[in-house]
């Protein structure tokens, strides 16, 4: 069984803990990364076409007004071989009660028929939200397991926590 761990992550200024901090990776990026040491795999990066505001607050105010409008950002590149591909371990922040709208540009243009889908998530306390729902929209044909949520702030910190999780699911399916 081959693994693919699809992230979306925010580097630069994020909420943390009630502040704005300076993160050099973000937070997803670092829990994907747990997950690849844990159960290996290969990790792709989603980057949108058009980064970004730098600042913390007009990014979340850009990322709502995407939200409201349905918004489907172009991003840089589509992970490629996705047949070869068994699991695929799907992370990304929470934005509003769902996914960046960059992660429905993503999962509308893959054909992820047969594939097991295990999400995580980072969040200041929201949890998952809706993603879950939204995923079992978006992966048609696909079986989309429930979701590990990490708490941003302690993303550096959970690795045991995380590698945990991803071998349980691992083990559950197989």
């Amino acid at each position: 069984m081959s693994n693919l761990i699809i992230y979306y992550s925010r580097k630069g200024q994020n909420y943390w803990n009630g502040s704005i901090k300076e993160l050099k990776n973000g937070n997803t990026e670092i829990v994907a990364e747990f997950i690849q040491k844990a159960v290996g795999g290969d990790l792709f990066e989603v980057e949108t076409v058009k980064q970004y505001f730098d600042d913390y607050y007009a990014c979340i105010e850009e990322a709502q007004k995407e939200l409201r409008a349905n918004a489907r950002p172009e991003i840089k590149r589509y992970p490629e071989n996705l047949e070869s591909y068994d699991v695929i371990f799907l992370g990304y922040p929470n934005w509003w009660g769902t996914m960046p709208m960059a992660m429905f540009t993503l999962l509308e243009k893959c054909d992820l028929k047969g594939k097991k889908i295990i999400p995580f998530c980072t969040n200041e306390g929201s949890g998952m939200g809706n993603s879950e729902s939204d995923l079992k929209k978006l992966c048609g044909g696909a079986e989309v397991l429930k979701g590990l949520s990490v708490h941003g702030a302690e993303a550096a910190q959970s690795e045991k926590r995380v590698a945990d999780w991803a071998k349980a699911e691992l083990k559950s399916i197989n």
